[in-house]
């Protein structure tokens, strides 16, 4: 009977875990990647099982329209930048220049209409007007000699028309140099002064605006432009590298299902890498061991490699407890609450691998680096 009781003890024991001991899986971070701007597969350079490094390229997708419309996009930063430019520098030189040549053309004609006639071209008008008046003479005594020989048909009827035209010559003469004097004498209009003085005006405006250059308004508004450009084009280059499908970690390709020609959506992955470098596990500690603490160090024993101990660190211990079921009422019950824990190994994805059962030991090692 005493035999019986020692054996069922020895038994019991290979199947009863140890104290302060918690059972686990391994496990990794899996990473779903894919391409925000989605298309058509080009190429796929890994399959399944690979190995592969950080920045590795793993599938390229077809530009489609982005080449276009970066150089459109190119082009119209070029044409803003350009813009702004112009307006940050201002007029040249040349342009200031040539503004104030045109504002003293508009100063000089406005003074000369103010001041009106000078006497000496009033006394040049009259003295035209009088040579006039000496040829307007002279034209009717030629016109009353030449009548009297044609009343005596002396002289033909073509010298006596010509006579009568050199005297309504004179006569006019005269008419347009009075006229001339008369609007000298008056001087200048006032329409035209006040014409003379808006011209003046208007040029001096525009001599000011060649010098001071645009306005800030105008500088701020062509340099939103040129950012507005500027970001567009930065837009599609990044739209341009997410046709190129990198790995974010070294790691294994876990899930492949893609070949060339297949149409991916925008931001849906279209494989699936197992991170090597975070190899964890996820166990669950009673809430009578809730004295573990975040940067404890743990010993970890793995099945399948006995007698090899593997060092972890807890990482996470959850805020709440878990405990089945929901509605607890007994003791029983309550010493089914468990904390979940996160222990991190400082180990790679390679002879240790995901799904693999461990055991945790909650006694934290003193002595550990």
């Amino acid at each position: 009977m005493v035999i019986l009781v020692l054996g069922g003890l020895v038994a019991y024991s290979k199947f009863v875990p140890p104290p302060n001991v918690v059972s686990g899986f391994l496990e990794a971070d899996e990473i779903r990647i894919g391409s925000r701007v989605g298309g058509r597969v080009k190429q796929v350079l890994v399959e399944e099982g690979d190995t592969v490094a950080t920045g590795q390229l793993l599938v390229e997708l077809e530009p489609f329209d982005l080449l276009q419309r970066e150089q459109e996009a190119i082009e119209t930063l070029a044409q803003r930048e350009a813009e702004y430019q112009r307006l940050k520098t201002g007029f040249r030189v040349e342009e200031i220049a040539q503004a104030e040549a045109k504002y003293h053309q508009a100063l000089a004609n406005y003074d000369k209409l103010k001041t009106g006639p000078r006497p000496q071209e009033i006394e040049a008008a009259r003295g035209r007007k009088e040579v006039a008046a000496a040829e307007l003479l002279l034209a009717k005594e030629n016109f009353a000699r030449r009548n009297r020989l044609y009343e005596n048909n002396t002289i033909s009827r073509e010298e006596f028309d010509a006579a009568t035209k050199e005297l309504e010559s004179a006569q006019s003469q005269v008419e347009v140099r009075g006229q001339e004097l008369s609007l000298l004498e008056a001087g200048t209009r006032e329409e035209e002064i006040r014409q003379a003085e808006g011209q003046m005006a208007e040029a001096k405006a525009a001599w000011e605006l060649a010098k001071n250059g645009y306005r800030a308004e105008d500088i701020a508004q062509a340099k939103a432009a040129r950012d507005a450009a500027k970001a567009s084009v930065e837009v599609i280059r990044e739209q341009k590298k997410e046709l190129n499908i990198t790995s974010p970690v070294n790691g294994f390709v876990e899930a492949l299902d893609l070949q060339p020609g297949d149409l991916v959506g925008a931001s849906a992955p279209v494989m699936s890498i197992l991170d090597q470098e975070n190899l964890w596990v996820r166990c669950y500690v009673p809430q009578n061991q809730r004295a573990i603490q975040v940067g404890d160090k743990l010993a970890v024993n793995v099945d399948g490699i006995p007698g090899e101990e593997h060092i972890g660190e807890v990482v996470y211990v959850a805020r709440q407890a878990e405990f089945t079921p929901s509605n607890v009422q007994t003791l029983e019950d309550r010493s089914k609450l468990v904390f979940r824990v996160k222990v991190e190994l400082d180990e790679k994805v390679g002879r240790l691998r995901p799904g693999m059962t461990v055991d945790v030991s909650l006694d934290p090692l003193k002595d550990a680096p």
